[in-house]
């Protein structure tokens, strides 16, 4: 297996609200993969009266858009096709500017009859779907599907291929993931507000025409043009992590036009960012725990073989040994803190890693954190040239937008440490001070926690994972338990979503659903 691929788009997942640095929300780890609202008061409708804005018909202004015929093109990846379609950049304006997003599909194979196109998300917020759908989904998805339904993607508005949000040169993003998360005392706390002052600074200044407007919910009303624009009656989706989110947003404000939508590895809307983050937090506890029971019974593992617990003490106390005296790469970069931080949690996202990240750490253990430092640049999508891609932009511009601040001052983060440190004594400092980012968003938030319905809605599968670090077990709960017509399926394993990572009980009840539409039994579980 190629790890580094499979954590590359494991690493997409940055889910719930604060990421380690950039303050990330996740992406669906599926191999070979990567929260919520507008800026205007009629794009954000669906937060403060759903019930109004999810029947509506789409205004007489948007009908161009609606009507718009797309033009497919060869896109160098065989198979498959592209287009480029447009939606309002402000859906109070429709009238207005607008943007193009990109869009790819690969057609149904045969045999049996076409059902229609399945839309697919990788999460993020930040995550390329339409590399997610060239790299796997549209390959690498069970057969059965893909023989019946056309694979699309769009990337959402302000990711990659679509108007991509831009903050940072790749420089000053290396600058920006080594900075202290876990400040000891004034001037380093100084260090680590200016770097996220200077983050944001950067966005409005390279970015500042989209950056308004990269919400939930003007991506929701983005996919159900392109739901009509394909033809389809209804929306047929499967979203993961992130996606969760922006699909349950999209059956909230069109319920009449959901199809099928799968959500794997949900997230509860209903929840403030400073209880995402914590839950999170937990979440990657839970994993790391995981992790270090297996390692003590294996004869590398570099954290000891006596305990988990002990594994626990002996991360910390390198951890707190970076911080002294960062270690060598091999490069101009060297290995601190952050960086190890960031990498092992790359690593929690999927059992499969663990035996690199056992190799990573002894390395730098020994002095060499190459291995180390590249899990990291994994996870940040740092490019073999410097250069970055703008996932950790787009995750942040979505995030900021989405929810009100975490935190708004460094003082509530110092305040509010017992609470994460209680909830991760590996993690919880530097996941409490991640979630300081978007005190200093140039873009005010427009959306709000609330509880997603979808009344009227067919019925929705909702997946969950039980030691899921990046949106915890409760997470997939909470939304099914809200949905009016939520299914929930729980697997029992480790990692970050579950269908297509090797549980049959989950593959077939999630194909079943998709080809068939049947949902599975009330609760039922899968290992």
């Amino acid at each position: 297996m190629d790890t580094r691929r499979l954590l590359r788009t494991s690493a997409l997942a940055l889910a719930a609200v604060g990421m380690l640095i950039s303050g990330c929300t996740g992406e669906g780890s599926s191999p070979g993969a990567s929260t919520p609202a507008s800026t205007s008061a009629s794009a954000s409708a669906s937060a403060s009266a759903p019930a109004g804005a999810s029947r509506a018909v789409p205004a007489a202004e948007l009908k161009p858009y609606y009507a718009q015929q797309l033009k497919w093109r060869a896109c160098g990846v065989p198979d498959f096709e592209c287009a480029t379609m447009t939606a309002p950049l402000d859906y109070a304006k429709p009238d207005g500017e607008s943007v193009e997003l990109a869009v790819a599909r690969k057609k149904a194979t045969g045999p049996g009859k076409r059902i229609g196109s399945l839309l697919v998300n990788p999460g993020g917020p930040g995550g390329s779907a339409v590399g997610y759908l060239q790299g796997y989904a549209g390959i690498g998805y069970p057969a059965p599907v893909r023989a019946r339904y056309d694979m699309v993607a769009v990337d959402p508005r302000g990711v990659e291929r679509s108007e991509p949000v831009e903050c940072l040169t790749g420089k000053e993003m290396d600058a920006y993931t080594q900075v202290d998360q876990t400040p000891d005392n004034a001037s380093e706390t100084a260090r680590l507000a200016a770097s996220l002052k200077n983050f944001a600074a950067g966005c409005e200044k390279r970015s500042g025409v989209i950056l308004p407007h990269v919400s939930t919910v003007e991506a929701a009303r983005d996919m159900d043009i392109l739901r009509a624009v394909l033809g389809d009656e209804k929306l047929t989706y499967v979203g993961a992590s992130y996606g969760t989110f922006l699909g349950a947003t999209y059956a909230e404000l069109f319920p009449g036009r959901a199809g099928r939508l799968v959500l794997d590895g949900a997230m509860d809307p209903s929840l403030p960012a400073r209880q995402m983050n914590r839950d999170q937090t937990a979440g990657f506890e839970m994993a790391f725990q995981s992790f270090a029971a297996d390692c003590v019974k294996q004869a590398d593992c570099p954290l000891g073989t006596e305990s988990a617990a002990d594994a626990s003490t002996r991360l910390k106390a390198f951890f707190a040994a970076l911080d002294a005296q960062p270690v060598p790469t091999g490069e101009s970069r060297k290995l601190g803190e952050s960086l190890a931080t960031t990498a092992v949690i790359a690593a929690m996202y999927d059992q499969a890693a663990w035996a690199q990240l056992r190799e990573a750490l002894a390395g730098a253990m020994e002095g060499d954190g190459e291995r180390l430092l590249a899990l990291a640049d994994t996870y940040y999508e740092r490019e073999g040239d410097g250069s970055y891609t703008n996932l950790m932009y787009a995750n942040a511009a979505v995030n900021c937008l989405d929810l009100p601040p975490a935190f708004r001052t460094p003082e509530a983060v110092r305040s509010a440490l017992p609470e994460f440190a209680k909830a991760s004594p590996v993690f919880g400092r530097g996941f409490a001070w991640a979630a300081l980012n978007c005190a200093y968003w140039p873009t005010p938030a427009t959306g709000t926690p609330h509880r997603i319905e979808a009344k009227g809605a067919p019925p929705i599968m909702v997946v969950g994972t039980t030691r899921d670090p990046a949106t915890p077990y409760k997470w997939a709960q909470g939304l099914a338990e809200q949905l009016s017509s939520g299914r929930l399926l729980t697997y029992e394993g480790d990692g970050h979503t579950a269908y297509g990572r090797g549980s049959d009980c989950v593959d077939t009840a999630i194909n079943t659903y998709l080809l068939e539409g049947t949902t599975p039994p009330a609760d039922k579980r899968c290992s």
